[in-house]
């Protein structure tokens, strides 16, 4: 089958062929559908999250269960699914308190099988395969809990994107933060996932959502996602403007969907006393941010971090397609291209330069 494979850093995935091993036990096979191109694949391409290649790149997808391994239940041929990056055990304590994003009931590796081996090799070598899913292929087998069944109307595309940049932006809002009605929220960076912090804080009910980008694309797509007022940083004093929306005080929450110093800083400022600030996007491994404790203290601020938008994907991925299908969810206008699996490195050349809300490769 093809398979798109980074082989060093700050290359371009190559499309070759692989030899793929069946599924083994707990394990499944999908036919891929459609699958994402996200930044967090780009983090790995350029070198900021250093891990052990060749690897097939990929995260963010759906497709259709070909084939299960033994003891596999409540999953079966023909089943449409969307991959979760994480898997669950059910075991562990944070399985156990319905954190299952922080799973660790898992020795192995997060670019290998559950066992530690691998079931993709090229020439002899052994091919990683990405948060041990890798779905930049013609097919994945991957340990079937990382599945997650959802009604087959549900078309291809904007089920791949219920795969990250949905639940991660949705789940910031209404499940790490959990943002009350009447709230005011600032959303820094309008990309796939801070477009999702945006209407799920549309969804939660907030009376003042702040988008803030440095492209003005980006924040025409805010506004149509539920943004109530927009910023440019390169235009804008952002901390200045959203005191001044706000009363002078700040705003209740903000959400860093970048991922960096400068807008871990930022968000901190833009909140009120006593307010919330929420890390997002995924920055790269080496990046520090100086807080200033004494402020923290003083001002009784909170800065917290959340993976995957800290949703539980059995429970959270089917609701949000039925919000999809229900008209209540915006996913349609996410999609802004879409690539054969041979035009993958245009996609990420698109991504970078701040052309799409999301590219999506379909198959």
């Amino acid at each position: 089958m093809k398979a798109a494979v980074l082989y060093k850093a700050n290359t371009p995935l190559e499309v070759v062929d692989v030899q793929q091993q069946g599924p083994q036990a707990g394990e499944a096979r999908v036919r891929v559908k459609a699958a994402g191109v996200c930044h967090s694949d780009w983090h790995i391409m350029n070198g900021d999250w250093t891990l052990p290649l060749p690897m097939v790149l990929g995260h963010e997808a759906a497709g259709v269960v070909e084939e299960t391994g033994a003891g596999v239940t409540g999953l079966k041929a023909g089943d449409h699914v969307i991959f979760s990056f994480r898997p669950q055990c059910g075991r562990c304590l944070y399985c156990s308190i319905g954190r299952s994003i922080l799973c660790d009931g898992h020795p192995s590796a997060r670019w290998a099988m559950l066992d530690g081996s691998t079931r993709l090799k090229r020439d002899g070598q052994d091919i990683f395969q990405m948060a041990r899913i890798g779905t930049f292929a013609e097919q994945v087998v991957c340990p079937a809990e990382m599945l997650v069944p959802i009604r087959e109307e549900m078309p291809w595309p904007q089920a791949a994107l219920m795969g990250c940049c949905v639940p991660t932006g949705v789940g910031a809002v209404t499940r790490c933060a959990s943002v009350e009605a009447g709230a005011s929220v600032v959303v820094i960076g309008c990309g796939g996932v801070g477009l999702n912090v945006v209407q799920g804080a549309r969804l939660a009910g907030a009376r003042l959502i702040i988008a803030c980008d440095l492209l003005d694309n980006k924040l025409d797509l805010a506004r149509e996602f539920g943004a109530t007022h927009t910023l440019n940083a390169r235009r804008d004093d952002v901390v200045a403007r959203v005191r001044a929306l706000t009363g002078g005080r700040g705003a209740d929450y903000a959400f860093d969907a970048i991922g960096g110093e400068a807008t871990t800083l930022q968000i901190l400022d833009a909140i009120r006393p006593g307010g919330t600030a929420v890390i997002v996007g995924m920055a790269a491994m080496s990046v520090r941010a100086p807080i200033t404790p004494y402020l923290m203290a003083l001002q009784e601020k909170t800065l917290k971090g959340t993976m995957y938008g800290s949703v539980r994907p059995n429970l959270d991925f089917p609701r949000l397609v039925d919000l999809y299908l229900d008209g209540r969810l915006k996913i349609d206008q996410l999609v802004s291209r879409t690539y054969r699996l041979d035009e993958i490195n245009e996609g990420f050349a698109a991504l970078t330069s701040g052309q799409v809300a999301r590219g999506v490769v379909v198959f």
